[in-house]
């Protein structure tokens, strides 16, 4: 025992550990800067008016000793059996089913794109695709195999090896639990307990074992929260080879869960805050710049995924110049707008699609009976439009400039673009949108006004890069493209409108993409496309509007976030009917609620001791430790899980039960760190739950389960479950 001098009294108790070190003592002003070889201490503390007070600095090693060699044998046999385990039930009937499960048809198809060299959009960024697709390609997965819909049978095409990745991913998740726990509480036992809860649970089963982006995420997700631990752990030897190795790979895996899914955000903020508090701490003591890194890697290394996935229709037209294999790309045409022109007009809204007409008239009771004009998502001959003076369809090649009045004529039908105050189809507050007339000849409710959106008179518009809005000379409307889809007459393409409200939106904004005029000289397209900030910025405008934007599947049951922690109700992966192979996500009831009363336990376990140590309870060492467990490690937990859940509520998209996972990771890392005196009973209740639900995971055939007959028969303890 090593004894210091005397210290300013502060009210309550206060305690911190250093390596082998636990320094306990009653000011909060006191700082230990370090524990140097000649096994001393030393101490700062600020002025305190106040009795003085002796301070105790004891040599003891942490109350589990995880350290000494024989727990550090248990530990590595517990991790070992945790790693085995959780590879066993990740990989067990890996090929099973041998057809499409449910979203594999979106991440299995966007594999084969890239193998492909497809262009395509999505609304998730492109790094998880990227990886399945990598991985079928190193597996031997052609990429021709369509991915059309759930059901479809694989027959001889090889998907084990994507599915092998999810699940190789997947099961590295409970060892990264009992890795972070284990730093965090210095407790093999509470580890383990982490571990057991994911690698019993059904639903991180089911989750890793398909074409998913899940189990990729939540690999990053994990990987970031250990790097960060362990980054913690050399604090105090800053620069050092562990130091930049755990900081770099902090910094990777948080890139790489933005680079999956934009819920990666959680995770870095995460991060961010950790980082923040320790700078608080450590001011003066780091080199701020490089402590920072860990957070500014992920956006620098996440840059380079982005131009990997790009699709043409949901891109704007300067976009799409820079894409190799468009038909704009290298392409040269007149740089900027003129009379007798043939053009298409594209809308700014993610899928706006381009200004479209045919020769179908808009059906009875839907407006005036007059051609249909709509906004459609790929290039076709309908999209062509010739651009005239109000009265003159011929003359000199004069430049349409902002403040022109113009009349767009339908190339195919020879019709012109109309519009009156009849009520469009869909948007009841707009008016409609029509061809109307014959080979140009029409009414003045056919003239429309050119304005450059922030520009001014005598403008000129250039193609690509000008951004337009067409405002209707006679009712002082504005062309919108709705974003809503006409039923069957209306070939389910987009509603285009004429909206009273003239607020600019990317709904009624346009650029002007094919030019075609032979009077004019062209220009390469190669000296407007955009810089790779703009195109960067661009990507993730499309995909944050496309997410916020998505839609239930059919015959598919979305969530609330409520629904999540108590497992109110899985989500079906395949087959609905006794004669079909069903497998159903849903997560190990036990498990679940445990973590749900875990996390109200922990209120007031931290509330109980943290009063105790402000009314100067005098408590064991193992106590205080106990204490420090909770409110250090299970603060940053609860943190984690908080930043992971409570966003869902504030959400607009739709959103579904297997949202809920990267949440209940750090849920179940909490429950073993609060739950060290009941090992045996938590581990015992997660393996017998786990051998009543895996037929969930692993699949089932026969009855259902209020079939008496059913393997399932009297597990469906809550009647929202739809096994």
């Amino acid at each position: 025992m090593v004894c210091g001098g005397h210290f300013p009294r502060f009210p309550g108790l206060f305690e911190f550990s250093v390596g082998y070190w636990e320094i306990v003592f009653t000011s909060f002003h006191t700082h230990v800067s370090d524990l140097h070889e000649d096994g001393k201490a030393y101490i700062y503390q600020k002025p305190y008016a106040g009795t003085l007070r002796t301070i105790t600095l004891c040599a003891s090693q942490y109350d589990h000793n995880v350290y000494s060699p024989n727990n550090e044998t248990q530990s590595t046999v517990y991790f070992l059996v945790v790693v085995l385990l959780s590879f066993s039930t990740r990989f067990y009937k890996i090929k099973e089913p041998p057809h499409v499960c449910w979203d594999e048809t979106h991440f299995g198809k966007m594999g084969s794109y890239y193998i492909n060299r497809t262009f395509f959009f999505d609304v998730h960024p492109p790094l998880g695709k990227m990886l399945i697709g990598l991985a079928g390609y190193m597996t031997g997965y052609d990429g021709t195999y369509p991915f059309l819909k759930p059901g479809d049978k694989y027959e001889h095409h090889n998907y084990w090896g994507m599915r092998g990745f999810c699940a190789s991913l997947g099961s590295c998740l409970p060892p990264f639990a009992y890795l972070t726990v284990l730093d965090l509480s210095q407790s093999s036992t509470a580890a383990l307990i982490s571990a057991a809860m994911l690698v019993f649970d059904t639903g991180c089963i089911t989750i890793s074992q398909y074409i998913l982006l899940d189990p990729i995420l939540m690999f990053f997700i994990m990987g970031s929260v250990l790097c960060m631990v362990k980054f913690n752990l050399q604090i105090s030897r800053p620069f050092s080879a562990p130091w930049w190795l755990w900081l770099v790979l902090t910094g990777v895996n948080l890139s790489g869960a933005l680079g999956v899914k934009f819920v990666g955000l959680f995770v870095i903020l995460l991060v961010g805050l950790n980082t923040t508090w320790d700078l608080w701490r450590l001011l003066g003591d780091l080199d701020l710049s490089l402590i920072l890194g860990s957070t500014s890697c992920p956006e620098c290394l996440g840059l380079s995924f982005f131009p990997c996935m790009f699709d043409n229709g949901f891109f704007s037209s300067a976009f799409q110049s820079r894409l190799i294999g468009n038909n704009l790309h290298n392409a040269s045409m007149p740089e900027y707008l003129a009379y007798g022109s043939t053009i298409t007009v594209k809308n700014l809204r993610i899928a706006g699609g381009y200004l479209h007409s045919h020769w179908h008239l808009y059906p009875e009771g839907v407006g005036a009976k007059q051609q249909q004009v709509t906004a459609y998502l790929h290039k076709d001959y309908n999209n062509l439009w010739l651009v005239h003076r109000p009265n003159d369809s011929n003359g000199e090649p004069d430049l349409v400039r902002h403040g022109d009045v113009i009349r767009l004529e339908h190339k195919e039908t020879t019709r012109n673009l109309h519009s009156h105050r009849h009520e469009a189809p869909l948007t009841k507050k707009h008016f409609q949108v029509t061809g109307y007339g014959i080979n140009g000849t029409g009414d003045p409710n056919d003239l429309w006004q050119v304005e450059v959106c922030g520009g001014r008179k005598g403008d000129l518009i250039k193609v690509l890069r000008s951004k337009v809005r067409f405002l209707h000379r006679a009712t002082g409307c504005v062309l919108n493209s709705s974003g809503k889809t006409l039923p069957k007459w209306g070939w389910e393409q987009v509603e285009v409108t004429c909206s009273p409200y003239l607020k600019e939106t990317p709904n009624s904004q346009w650029s002007i993409e094919d030019h075609i005029n032979t009077k004019l000289p062209n220009i390469s397209l190669a000296v407007l496309k955009p810089h790779f900030i703009e195109i960067l910025l661009e990507s993730h405008i499309v995909m944050i509007r496309g997410n916020s934007g998505l839609k239930p599947k059919d015959n598919e049951m979305n969530s609330k976030p409520w629904h999540w922690p108590v497992n109110y109700q899985g989500l079906r992966f395949s087959g609905v009917n006794e004669t079909e192979y069903r497998v159903y996500l849903l997560g190990n009831p036990v498990i679940w609620w445990l973590n749900l009363l875990s996390l109200g336990l922990y209120l007031v376990m931290v509330a109980a001791a943290s009063l105790a140590l402000h009314r100067g309870v005098q408590l064991d060492k193992r106590r205080i430790e106990r204490c420090r467990v909770l409110r250090e490690g299970g603060g940053l937990l609860l943190l984690g899980w908080l930043l992971h859940y409570v966003p869902f509520y504030t959400m607009g998209r739709i959103l579904y039960y297997h949202h809920y996972f990267p949440a209940m990771l750090f849920s179940s890392m909490l429950t073993g760190t609060e739950s060290l005196w009941t090992p045996f009973c938590e581990i015992s209740l997660s393996i017998f739950d786990f051998y009543l639900f895996n037929p969930l995971s692993y699949g089932m055939r026969g009855p259902l389960a209020h079939d008496p007959a059913s393997t399932m028969a009297g597990l469906k303890w809550m009647d929202s479950w739809e096994f």
